[in-house]
């Protein structure tokens, strides 16, 4: 394109990562809370539509004192935000400066590599270790003045080891931004070390154990200077009145509900892995709500999947892996339907082969 425009790339322009969002019966592709919404915050979306008609606080007031009680910090080492994405869109602009490197994982969540581009970043990706765990050598061989690390990674589950995260922080050229929309499901969390550094940013979002993906709540939580660089950069009003009164009310009234259902998804997560792994299927060890699964057969299973109203997401060519499909894990019920959608599949795909050898 001429003239005073130039063009970036476009936020659904993902590459390899595939992205489909026709409906099926039982969609397992998103990783949301397959549990709805919890009870209070439903309530506070019912009640809020006279409120609408105002605007919302400039940023978030009553929404940060809840996230900091939740996490433990003050509100001032909080900043919120329209989902995590806007929030980590906000830290690259507050952060760096156009032609200045983001170092991440490689593979992991696509949406960062598009936001660091869209900034003007150079994204470089680092492959993971042969244990899934960050190779940290590499990264700060980079330079980078952002590394950007997803743990839980999405998409495939893994977490990275507490030393090899402590060892980035200390030795980063620049800021570290540790993406844990999964942390509710993990073992491990790095805010304790965003409360002793000044370099890391930790991104968290409620719309995965919180349930409330379709209002885009979003936050960080870091040391205050850098969380005021960041809310500098994100702009007023990215948080909806009726989103934070959601946000609110889950936070004050659902916790225990909220413990509940993570409870509830890793148990299933566990048994959903071992009956996996009955079919023949391998999935990565998954610190979050979805499980991943390396497969030659990905996309033969993915299609299969689709024609029995299934929908998991696929993955091609990914850097180490291959190709791969990566399953929402919620209520046992869906978790049987995707069996018996995979049984299906994989017993199609068997009788299909033999009747191809036996063909004279």
């Amino acid at each position: 394109m001429t003239g005073p425009l130039r063009t970036r790339p476009a936020y659904g322009d993902v590459g390899r990562y595939l992205v489909d969002q026709s409906p099926v019966a039982v969609d397992l592709r998103d990783n949301t809370n397959l549990w709805g919404v919890p009870p209070a915050a439903a309530r506070a979306i019912a009640s809020a539509a006279t409120a609408v008609s105002r605007y919302p606080r400039i940023y978030a007031a009553e929404l940060k004192n809840a996230l900091a009680e939740y996490v433990g910090v003050s509100a001032e080492m909080i900043v919120t935000g329209c989902g995590s994405d806007d929030v980590l869109d906000a830290a690259l602009r507050a952060i760096a400066d156009p032609g200045e490197r983001m170092a991440h994982l490689d593979p992991t969540f696509p949406t960062a590599i598009t936001f660091a581009r869209m900034n003007g970043l150079v994204p470089i990706g680092v492959p993971f270790t042969a244990d899934w765990d960050a190779d940290v050598d590499a990264l700060l061989a980079t330079g980078a003045r952002v590394i950007y690390l997803c743990s839980p990674n999405n998409p495939t589950g893994t977490i990275i080891a507490r030393a090899s995260l402590a060892r980035i922080v200390e030795h980063a050229a620049g800021v570290v931004v540790v993406d844990e929309a999964y942390a509710e499901y993990a073992p491990s969390s790095a805010i304790d070390l965003a409360r002793s550094s000044n370099r890391l940013l930790v991104l968290r979002t409620m719309s995965k154990a919180f349930g409330l993906a379709g209002l885009r709540v979003g936050y960080a939580i870091g040391a205050p200077d850098l969380v005021a660089e960041v809310e500098k950069s994100r702009g007023p009003y990215k948080v909806s009145v009726v989103a934070e009164r959601a946000a609110v009310a889950a936070l004050s009234t659902d916790i225990d509900w909220v413990q509940s259902r993570v409870a509830e998804t890793i148990v299933n997560r566990r048994q959903f892995a071992a009956l996996l792994g009955t079919l023949g299927l391998s999935p990565l060890p998954s610190a979050a709500n979805f499980l991943f699964v390396p497969t030659p057969n990905a996309v033969a299973l993915e299609r299969a999947l689709w024609k029995r109203g299934v929908g998991v997401r696929l993955y091609r060519g990914l850097t180490g892996i291959g190709d791969a499909i990566r399953m929402t894990v919620g209520p046992w019920n869906l978790m049987v339907a995707l069996i018996r959608g995979l049984e299906q599949a994989i017993e199609h795909a068997e009788h299909t082969e033999a009747t191809v050898v036996g063909a004279p």
